[in-house]
């Protein structure tokens, strides 16, 4: 939270305090909040109190009392104290604060949501010659290779081989069809006997590839196996309907704040960002639910599902870049430090997630 959102919080206080009939002043277009002086405590003060002494015929302490529990209840807010005649000392929340720097770190780090979920498995992916199974398996062998499993990939030549296959008693789900039978699967040469998957998702309608490679494999890559993806001109469209613009519009954006904070003269470093701030909670949610999501597409053999999370990371991220920025004649603050490393977090998770589909991330959209 800074200083600026505290001053906003305060004069809601004050608010709710005249709504409440406990004051009866007019509320002030701003509160002063300034960090605590000597015999002050926690992370800011304000002389709130002070100030509406006068108007309220109330003394300092008096109105200090009447802030005090409504402040303490406000969002981000840890705690309130009064000091000296009437001063209100606010302690920030800092749980989420201390997540989203260790967040961030982890990503900063590399390889975010990568892991040995699946060690030493080797995946053998049967495919028909078809471009949506091509397209899939392709991505498959990269998201199994980050929860240390190997992917290889093996042509049927004719339909009817997969449709012998799955008679035989292997399982069909989704459009992907599962053996780990050791006679159909071979030697991989490691001594490890493979799990054989057949893959054999709904083909598209028609050629995707008009579209271009990056829409051609959204197109492909997004529905679940077992819906039919639709190949249209839509996926090429710079809206927000488009889930692929919003995807990759997120990550430019990303981007383009790096650039604009850098004009403004400050950088990113992981800290608190606000710790209750909607958009920052909602942003912080998001990519922890990256690495399940990923090893979930590991483990089910659903690209789809990696895909649709890069949409609501996308989205998350694009919710809370209005609040990264300092706004009018405020200075930036290590709280707008702070949600720059954030942004910057969430634009590397969504070019990682891209590059796992093969489909780029341009700094410029």
């Amino acid at each position: 939270m800074t200083p600026v959102e505290l001053s906003r919080t305060v004069l809601s206080a004050v608010r709710r305090a005249v709504d409440d009939g406990e004051l009866s002043v007019a509320v002030p277009a701003r509160a002063v909040v300034t960090e605590p002086g000597p015999g002050g405590c926690g992370d800011y003060a304000t002389n709130i109190a002070l100030q509406l002494a006068r108007p309220a015929g109330r003394p300092p302490l008096q109105v200090a009392e009447i802030l005090r529990p409504r402040l303490s209840r406000s969002e981000g807010v840890a705690g309130v104290e009064i000091t000296g005649p009437g001063f209100l000392n606010i302690s920030l929340d800092q749980r989420a604060s201390d997540r989203a720097a260790a967040l961030v770190r982890e990503i900063r780090a590399g390889g975010y949501g990568h892991g040995d979920a699946l060690a030493r498995d080797v995946v053998r992916l049967r495919i028909p010659y078809e471009i949506r199974a091509e397209v899939v398996a392709d991505v498959l062998v990269r998201i199994l290779a980050t929860q240390g499993a190997r992917g290889e990939i093996q042509h049927i030549e004719h339909i009817e081989h997969i449709e012998h296959s799955e008679h035989s008693g292997h399982s069909q789900r989704g459009g992907i069809a599962t053996a780990t039978d050791a006679h159909h699967s071979g030697s991989t040469g490691t001594g490890l006997t493979p799990q054989v998957v057949t893959l054999r998702p709904t083909p598209a309608p028609e050629d995707p590839t008009p579209l271009g490679p990056d829409a051609a494999r959204w197109a492909l890559l997004h529905p679940a196996a077992h819906d039919r993806p639709r190949v249209t001109a839509d996926h090429l469209l710079q809206r927000a309907a488009n889930p692929l613009f919003r995807v990759r519009y997120a990550h430019a954006r990303a981007r383009a704040l790096t650039r604009n904070a850098a004009q403004l003269g400050f950088s990113a470093v992981p800290g608190s960002v606000g710790a209750t701030d909607a958009p920052a909670d909602g942003l912080l949610r998001a990519l922890a639910a990256h690495p399940p999501a990923l090893r979930a597409a590991a483990t089910h053999r659903a690209p789809d599902r990696l895909a649709r999370q890069l949409v609501t990371v996308a989205d998350a991220l694009l919710a809370f870049q209005h609040t990264v920025l300092p706004m009018g004649e405020e200075k930036p603050s290590a709280v707008h430090r702070a949600r720059l490393a954030l942004a910057e977090a969430a634009g590397t998770v969504l070019a990682d997630g891209l590059s796992l589909l093969g489909i780029s991330a341009p700094d410029h959209l």
